[in-house]
């Protein structure tokens, strides 16, 4: 889909496909965009639109470069964030002149984010390197709320793992659900981490890119703000990764314990039961003569040398702490 916006200073508003070309048209919005509309941008505006294949690469030549006057600048963004398991897309700002080409094949909701502090007169609009900053913005706070949530999912993992919920001790726990837990966790991590890093790099292309074409001095306070802003979330994503490694070594240790826990049950109760199986096995032998055979309180006899069998180890076994 192809959207121009034109802008008065103040607002954006699309330009109707019946209108023609003009200055005010400064942002070029292609969202999964057909052949058709790739060929008419590069026609109108001039410059080479990259592929998907290309905007996925990674070499820093292939993302940030200068072709034709136009500045190319990609970066991998997070989003939907809400889903369980939000998705990341690469994006493309081509900054022409006075106008932004902005290139994606997913649908933040921080572009919408963006439009809406644009009609309140919150975020600038006269030219292509305000728009820009001004989404690159939108997606640093969408992020932000995305590391919000990883917290708090790493805290309910923290009390699950632990067992401690508002100051009191919890049993309940299933490791495989936790384990579960910990990996969407890291994943989700993982992608918030390397989004951030991304758009770290982009941003210090981006400053000297302001700085060669002498943009407006605001523009460059905002994104060295914004370079703050995702340093800050860098920081934060690197402890999450570092307690999320801490969590699952927590999680396999206490499983260990509880596995060596069970097999030294099995073992004691295997010792425990021992003499009394001896005891049983004697008196179950078919000898004829046997001197409690023919003796009235022969049975009860057998059963309380095989419970005194029992109780002994296991008296001994507690009184040791091994039970």
């Amino acid at each position: 889909m192809l959207t121009i916006y034109k802008s008065d200073g103040a607002n954006l508003t699309p330009r109707p496909e019946s209108s023609p070309l003009t200055d005010e048209c400064i942002w070029i919005d292609l969202l999964q965009p057909t052949q058709e509309e790739i060929a008419f941008v590069e026609h109108e505006f001039g410059i080479e639109i990259p592929t998907r294949a290309e905007m996925r690469e990674i070499e820093p030549s292939n993302r940030y470069f200068l072709e034709n006057g136009a500045y190319f600048m990609t970066a991998s963004i997070v989003y939907n964030i809400e889903e369980p398991v939000p998705l990341t897309s690469a994006v493309t700002f081509i900054l022409a002149g006075n106008r932004l080409v902005t290139v994606r094949h997913a649908d933040p909701r921080a572009v919408p984010l963006f439009l809406q502090r644009v009609e309140k007169g919150d975020a600038p609009c006269a030219e292509g390197s305000a728009i820009m900053i001004g989404l690159l913005e939108a997606l640093i706070h969408r992020m932000a709320d995305l590391i919000e949530r990883i917290q708090d999912e790493v805290d309910r993992l923290a009390q699950g793992i632990f067992g401690v919920k508002g100051g009191q001790q919890t049993r309940s726990r299933r490791y495989d659900v936790l384990l579960r837990g910990i990996g969407k966790a890291g994943d989700i991590t993982a992608r918030a981490e390397d989004s951030a890093t991304s758009l770290s790099r982009m941003f210090h292309y981006y400053l000297q890119v302001v700085r060669e074409r002498g943009d407006d001095s605001r523009t460059r306070q905002r994104i060295k703000a914004a370079q703050r802003d995702i340093s800050s979330l860098m920081d934060h994503t690197r402890f999450l990764s570092t307690r999320i490694a801490f969590l699952l070594e927590a999680t396999l240790g206490m499983i260990s314990i509880e596995q060596s826990q069970i097999i030294k049950l099995f073992s004691v109760m295997a010792v425990v039961l021992l003499p009394p199986t001896l005891v049983a096995s004697i008196y179950g032998m078919n000898f004829k003569y046997m001197p409690e055979i023919d003796w009235l309180f022969g049975y009860p006899f057998a059963l309380g040398l095989m419970f005194v069998a029992a109780l002994v180890p296991f008296l001994y076994f507690r009184r040791k702490g091994w039970l």
